[in-house]
């Protein structure tokens, strides 16, 4: 019988892919559009691993941390790119990656600790610790980069700069669907979704990385300094 557990992440990760060749040959290669393709590159990588483990059954814990140590990197980066596409250059940016590198270094010690607890078409659902606040840490910087755009948007009158940030915008606002409606059902005593999560915002935010191939597609500006 043919497992087809997985194969929705092949697609994504063939489109994904695809996207980032075609940006790569397209879009001006700038500060700011090379941070843009990277979270391309790695929601492309994620989707990769994720059929790797659930079509392939290659469920190592170390698969899993694989998976985790890749998409832990997205939010920080993406609000770091932001920021710096808006121009608010602060030696603190570099801060808001702490986290992400202490879930690395934490999760690295206790890696025998994770696991893909199942898969489906769709998604695959994992078991790891401090599940709580990791989603803090995981979602805060998603949560910031909203308001950041947001604000920037209704304050800034360049269109050529605004257009773009309505798009990262949209873009985020979906990516964001899947954890308010985890929230409702957690509400309705239903935790199911959570365990999920992150498998199923990374297939939302396919529309968050078209949007991205569109900002780098347009983003014209030479260097961000």
């Amino acid at each position: 019988m043919i497992n087809w557990n997985g194969i929705v992440s092949l697609l994504f990760a063939c489109m994904e892919f695809i996207l980032l060749i075609n940006l790569l040959i397209f879009a001006e290669k700038n500060k700011i559009n090379l941070m843009g393709i990277s979270l391309v590159g790695i929601l492309a990588v994620y989707q990769l691993l994720e059929f790797l483990m659930c079509t392939l059954k290659l469920k190592y814990s170390f698969m899993a941390y694989l998976a985790f140590l890749d998409i832990s990197f997205l939010p920080p980066l993406n609000l770091y790119f932001i920021l710096k596409y808006f121009r608010r250059n602060n030696k603190l940016n570099k801060a808001l990656f702490i986290p992400a590198v202490s879930f690395a270094v934490y999760y690295y010690l206790v890696m025998d600790k994770f696991a893909v607890v199942s898969c489906s078409v769709l998604y695959a659902a994992y078991s790891y610790p401090l599940g709580t606040a990791y989603g803090f840490f995981y979602y805060s910087p998603v949560i910031y980069a909203m308001v950041f755009l947001y604000n920037r948007i209704k304050k800034n009158r360049d269109e050529s700069k605004v257009k773009p940030a309505k798009v990262l915008l949209g873009g985020l606002i979906i990516i964001s669907l899947p954890v308010i409606i985890a929230f409702i059902l957690l509400a309705l005593h239903n935790d199911g979704l959570l365990s999920a999560i992150e498998s199923i915002m990374c297939k939302f935010a396919f529309v968050y990385a078209v949007c991205l191939g569109y900002f780098t597609l347009v983003n014209k500006k030479a260097v961000y300094e």
